[in-house]
C-alpha cells in the first residue's frame, strides 16, 4: 500500500481531524488564533494523528472518539515544536519561518501552553481515565526528553544508550501513546495494547534516527531545514555518535570538537568524517532494525485494511527523503 493509498483509507478520519483541529483551536484571544493556526497549517505530515486513527480503527473502533484523540495527540506534538524551536532558537522549520521567528519567544511558548492545556480539556471529554494516564504521562516523560536533550547538548561523551534514552522519550513516546489509545479505545486484550504501544515505540525511534540521517544527507529544500542544524546546536545525534566511537583519533578530535564548540564551521569537516565512518549507513541501518521491530510487534492483530496501513507507514517512514 502506497502512502498515497494509506491517506486515501484514512481521508475521511483525516479531514476531520482537521476540522477539529480548527474549532478547538478557536479562542477570543486574536493572537492565539494566528500563531495557533499558522504553526497547525505549516506543513506537517500529520503522521501521528494518522497512527491514531489507523490503530482505533485496526481496533474496529467507531464513532468520533479517535477523531478526537488525534488532534489531542497533534497538539501535544504542536505544543513541543513551538518550545522546541523557542529553546533551539530556530528560524526555520518544514521551509517556513517558525512561529517564534516571527510572532516573539514569549508568544510562541504561551501559545504552546495554550495547546497543551486545550489537548488537555479535549482527552477529559473521552472519559476514559485510561486516556488520560497514557496521554498525561507521554506528555510527562516527553517532557524529561526535552531536558535530558538540552543537558547533551555540547557533550561529546553522550553515549549510543543515552541517546536512544533521549529519542525514546523525546520523539518516539507519542508515536507509542497515539497508536496504544486505538487498543484502549476498542477495549482490547493487554496483549493487543502492549503490541500497539511497541509499535509506536519502535516506529517513533525509527522516524527520529531517519531525521538524524537527514540532517547530513539530503536537500535542504525539501526538508526545509539547513544540513547540519543539529550539529549547529551542539546535538550529538547517533552518526556523530558512532563516528566517535570508529573513527580515528584524528576524525574524533574533529567531531568532538564541534559538538563542544556548536557553530556551522565545523559541518564540511564532520560531514567528511561522518561518510569515512559510515555514520549515515549505520543509523539507517539501526532505523531499518527498529522499523522490522515495528511490524512484528504487531504481526498478531487481526488482518485488515487499517493493520495493513500500519506496516506500510512504517516502512515509507523509514525509506522517506524529508
Amino acid at each position: 500500500m502506497s502512502i498515497d493509498a494509506i491517506r486515501e483509507l484514512a481521508a475521511d478520519d483525516m479531514q476531520a481531524v482537521d476540522q477539529c483541529i480548527r474549532e478547538r483551536l478557536s479562542s477570543p484571544v486574536v493572537l492565539i488564533n494566528q500563531l495557533g493556526h499558522y504553526i497547525i497549517h505549516s506543513g506537517g505530515k500529520r503522521l501521528r494523528p494518522l497512527l491514531a486513527t489507523l490503530s482505533a480503527r485496526a481496533c474496529r473502533v467507531q464513532g468520533q472518539d479517535p477523531v478526537t484523540l488525534a488532534a489531542v495527540v497533534e497538539f501535544i506534538h504542536t505544543a513541543t515544536l513551538l518550545h522546541d524551536d523557542v529553546v533551539d532558537a530556530s528560524e526555520m522549520r518544514r521551509g517556513n519561518e517558525t512561529a517564534n521567528h516571527i510572532f516573539g519567544n514569549e508568544a510562541a511558548v504561551l501559545v504552546g501552553d495554550f495547546l497543551y492545556s486545550r489537548a488537555f480539556e479535549m482527552m477529559v471529554e473521552v472519559g476514559s481515565m485510561r486516556v488520560m494516564e497514557i496521554l498525561s504521562h507521554a506528555t510527562n516523560v516527553i517532557a524529561e526528553g526535552e531536558v535530558m536533550q538540552l543537558m547533551n547538548c555540547h557533550d561529546a561523551g553522550v553515549d549510543e544508550q543515552r541517546y536512544m534514552h533521549v529519542i525514546q522519550s523525546k520523539t518516539a513516546k507519542l508515536f507509542e501513546a497515539a497508536c496504544q489509545l486505538g487498543a484502549i479505545l476498542g477495549e482490547r486484550s493487554e496483549t493487543d495494547e502492549q503490541a500497539l504501544a511497541h509499535y509506536g515505540m519502535h516506529l517513533g525511534t525509527a522516524f527520529q534516527l531517519v531525521d538524524d540521517v537527514l540532517d547530513y544527507s539530503s536537500d535542504d529544500a525539501v526538508t526545509g531545514k539547513r544540513m547540519g542544524d543539529d550539529l549547529a546546536e551542539g546535538k550529538p545525534t547517533l552518526p556523530l555518535i558512532h563516528a566517535l566511537r570508529v573513527g580515528t583519533p584524528d576524525q574524533a578530535a574533529i567531531v568532538r570538537g564541534a559538538i563542544e564548540d556548536g557553530g556551522r564551521d565545523q559541518v564540511d569537516a564532520v560531514l567528511q568524517v561522518v561518510h569515512a565512518t559510515d555514520g549515515l549507513a549505520y543509523t539507517r541501518s539501526r532505523a531499518e532494525a527498529e522499523t522490522d521491530a515495528a511490524i512484528e510487534a504487531i504481526s498478531t492483530l487481526p488482518e485488515s485494511p487499517h493493520r495493513q496501513a500500519l506496516i506500510d507507514l512504517a516502512r515509507f517512514a523509514v525509506g522517506r527523503n524529508h
